[in-house]
């Protein structure tokens, strides 16, 4: 007889999915950039990524949300390239004088189906 999850832990209290934590702006979907870059999964990047290296203060005239967030898609794809596999890929975007250490997690989303995460280092 085989065991569930549910057989040896018991029944789900609570769950947050992909989908809710989009809603709520805890994640933000860039999935249509990313499929221009040639990203074949849905991508998110964590609230935190989007603050620190996607918006675009308002005193900065020069940069734009779409250049900087193509910056953090850019050295992600390049990590992918030379990463030796796994489902963890760390890489860093220089943001103004900043340089931001990130990470990739690649898993299965509310579907079950790949996705991608894009976070700062210590969330998870």
């Amino acid at each position: 007889m085989e065991k569930t999850l549910e057989d040896v832990f018991g029944p789900v209290i609570s769950s947050y999915s992909r989908a809710q934590a989009i809603e709520d702006g805890v994640l933000v979907d860039v999935s249509g950039p990313a499929r221009e870059l040639g990203f074949k999964f849905p991508v998110a990047v964590t609230c935190g990524v989007w603050a620190s290296c996607v918006e675009v203060p308002k005193s900065n005239h020069i940069e734009s949300e779409d250049g900087r967030l193509h910056d953090v898609l850019w050295m992600l794809k390049v990590a992918i390239r030379i990463s030796s596999g796994g489902d963890r890929v760390e890489f860093r975007v220089r943001v103004g004088k900043r340089v931001v250490n990130l990470y990739s997690v690649c898993g299965p989303g509310d579907d079950m189906a790949p996705v991608i995460t894009i976070m700062l280092e210590g969330e998870d």
